[in-house]
Order: structure tokens, then sequence, then C-alpha cells
């Protein structure tokens, strides 16, 4: 009998969910507090995430696994398009100038020793962040790209799926996917909590980035009211 993965799924991360959208980076994201130089760190860690994810999901693939292979979706990969990101905001040579954050270094290692164990559990991670990054991807690209005063697509390539033409219909026919893995009850707990887990680890991250995200916050204001006292001081001279 099929398992309803993808309901399981999406009543299963629920409070996740909702834990990482009031984070205090993903907040200020969603307020439009959002600077490039926090923004490209964020990047920066998710190359770092999709690098292993997508290795680790086409080497299973390429040999025939009845469970990874079937969400092998090359229409979602995320790899090229943060390459393009990271280009833009650290130029030709940005291989050589990014590194891995240590939640971003925790979470690839989670996703590469999984895919060595028990790789079913790779399905949760795929499912919180490609699907995550589809469902929200359009208006988080309008807030970052009116945040930083960005013309055109260059710098927001990762919310860009250019292979899918119909979202909904895309997202369905993921569902009936997840629906249709060769699993049972027991494992698809398992990919829920790895799914929840994957939220964490994504989690970590954001709370990361809030130190860097605070320290620029804390320095435009401080230059806001700086240059208000120094006309204070001009007028009452």
């Amino acid at each position: 009998m099929p398992v309803p993965l993808a309901f399981q799924l999406r009543e299963g991360t629920k409070k996740s969910h909702t834990m990482a959208e009031n984070t205090g980076f993903v907040s200020c994201f969603l307020k439009g507090v959002v600077d490039k130089s926090t923004y490209r760190k964020l990047i920066a860690d998710l190359y770092f995430v999709y690098s292993v994810m997508e290795d680790e999901i086409m080497k299973l693939s390429k040999s025939g696994h009845p469970v990874i292979s079937s969400i092998c979706f090359d229409e979602l990969h995320r790899r090229e398009t943060l390459e393009q990101d990271l280009s833009y905001y650290f130029g030709p040579a940005w291989l050589d100038l990014i590194q891995s954050s240590s939640s971003a270094q925790a979470y690839a290692d989670r996703i590469k020793y999984i895919s060595d164990t028990t790789p079913e559990l790779l399905v949760g991670h795929h499912y919180t962040r490609y699907i995550g990054d589809l469902s929200g991807g359009q208006i988080l690209s309008r807030i970052a790209k009116k945040a930083m005063n960005i013309n055109g697509k260059n710098g927001l390539r990762f919310y860009e799926f250019d292979q899918i033409d119909d979202q909904k219909k895309f997202k369905k026919e993921y569902s009936l996917t997840l629906d249709s893995l060769p699993i049972d009850q027991h494992m698809a707990d398992k990919i829920v909590e790895e799914a929840n887990l994957a939220f964490k680890y994504n989690m970590d991250m954001f709370k990361e980035l809030e130190g860097n995200l605070i320290t620029v916050i804390g320095k435009l204001l401080f230059s806001i009211l700086t240059r208000k006292a120094r006309r204070g001081s001009t007028e009452s001279a």
C-alpha cells in the first residue's frame, strides 16, 4: 500500500517551517532588511550544501538507487545558478574567495553521512530545500532585488527555475512521486524526522548569519546617528 509521504512531510514539518520563518535573519529578510555582504555569505553557504547534496543524489541515481533515482529532477538543481550568483558577487575568482561557515559544513557533513549510510533519508533534505526554494523563491527574489537595489536577474539566479514552466503542476507531480516511492511507514517516519533536522541545519545557518547582519545594521545606525549629530552640531554653531 502506498505511503502518503507528501502529506506527512507537509504536516510533519509545519512547526519547523514556522520556527525557521521566525528566526531573526529570515524575519529581517522578509521585512526587506537585506545587505549584499550577508546575502552573499548565505549564497556561499548554500553552494557548499547544494554541491554535496547534488553530487550524492546524482551518484546514487546513476547507481540505480530505487528511491533516490526517482527524485533526481535535473530541473531543480541549484549549483549552476549559485555559481552564477557567486560570480556576480565575488567576481571570476569566487571559488578562491568563499569558505563554508561551520553551520553549513555541519549541514553538508550530515548529507554526506546519510548518503553513505541511509540514502533514503536524503528525501527529507531534498523536499525541505528544493520545494522551499521553489515555493518561496519568487517572493524572496523580489524582496532581495528591491533591498539590494539590483537591476535584472544577476545575483538572484538562485531563485530562477527556468526549466519549470508551471510550478503548480510540477509540485503536484513531485508530490505524486513522493507518494510512489518504494518505502514503508517506518522509513516515512524517518524521512519526516530527517526533514525536521534539515530545518534545524538551515536555522543554524540563519543564526550564524544573524551576527553578520546585526553588525551591518549596527554600522548603518551608527552612521545615521553620527550624521544627525554632525548636522545638529552645525546648526547650533
